[in-house]
């Protein structure tokens, strides 16, 4: 049974990262801005159906010791120098995929809208540029409430930035943001995060919020796999069709490069390290057993691609 102990605690320091108030929001001049991709977009093929891969931009931090939460700072970095990548920095992309089947034009996870930091807020016009207009959404599949995946629901001034889609919600990551013991109850460090879910979905219809159970099938052809550990009701999305397969992992791993190739390792925003850890390990498995193609929320542009077995962890290769 999930419960707010479990997520509450170790979970603080990511909590407050979630409206990048703190631990997003460090920068430095000196260290520039993110490459954001041009164009925005990556489309392939599924069987009878179309995964896109749309950016919604970037940001760059300074890389500290408080990021990876059970590493030493000197091990972080020599991992990001064995792959040629900067010690100083991290950049963190942000990319949503939307799935064409049929009629239906389904996204997963949102992006910033106009409220996130400069970087951000692409998603609409990357989408476009691919063919795909934000009214033609039918169906938009949350995998989790944190920040950058839920605030591209709702403009600042309030309306829906999808105004003819049904918004899926994992019902265990729902009941967790909207208990009102929980809100009460909250730390000062998770009260922005409890706000901002009841703005997101406060007011919606019963017709427009469908909450779901991990494990079961959302839409044709698109079933949900449960990832608690990130978040308390975290969830994966499996897409099949003509025996391809394709699977969303939201945040299954923040860098690739750093929790990829070493899974035991925890990102300062799993609310529950532990839990997150088994869940990396058990999902990467089975992404290279069964041989699908993996689109992950924070992966390197083009966000899709094979995973492989690297030594003790794995190793993401994007298509080409």
């Amino acid at each position: 049974m999930l419960s707010r102990r479990s997520f509450i605690g170790a979970g603080l320091a990511g909590a407050s990262g979630l409206m990048f108030s703190s631990l997003w929001a460090q920068s430095s001049p000196g260290l520039g801005a993110p490459n954001l991709p041009a164009p925005g977009f990556r489309k392939m093929g599924l069987g009878a159906m179309e995964i896109i891969a749309i950016n919604d931009g970037a940001l760059r931090r300074p890389l500290g010791a408080e990021f990876v939460t059970n590493a030493p700072l000197d091990q972080v970095k020599a991992l990001l120098a064995s792959q040629n990548l900067s010690t100083d920095y991290v950049d963190i992309p942000f990319t949503p995929f939307v799935v064409v089947n049929g009629r239906q034009r389904i996204l997963f996870d949102t992006g910033f809208a106009d409220n996130g930091p400069p970087t951000t807020g692409r998603l609409q016009a990357n989408m476009e540029a691919a063919g795909v207009r934000p009214a033609d959404i039918t169906d938009v599949i949350l995998s989790h409430f944190h920040g950058d995946h839920i605030n591209g629901l709702r403009f600042k001034n309030g309306s829906l930035v999808y105004p003819n889609a049904k918004i899926h919600v994992p019902a265990p990551e729902h009941a967790f943001w909207t208990d009102e013991n929980n809100i009460k109850n909250a730390p000062d460090a998770m009260k922005g995060a409890y706000a901002l879910v009841q703005r997101i979905f406060g007011g919606l219809s019963a017709g427009q919020l469908v909450k779901f159970n991990p494990g079961s099938e959302v839409a044709p052809g698109i079933t949900s796999v449960t990832a608690f550990g990130h978040t308390p009701g975290h969830t994966l999305f499996t897409v099949k069709s003509q025996g391809k397969s394709f699977i969303y992992v939201a945040d299954l791993t923040n860098v690739p490069a750093l929790f990829a190739r070493n899974p035991d390792w925890s990102v300062v925003f799993d609310m529950n390290a532990e839990m997150a850890r088994q869940t990396r390990r058990k999902v990467f498995e089975m992404i290279v057993n069964e041989k699908m193609v993996a689109g992950g929320f924070h992966f390197p542009f083009p966000a899709m691609g094979t995973i492989a077995k690297e030594g003790n962890g794995y190793q993401f290769k994007p298509i080409a």
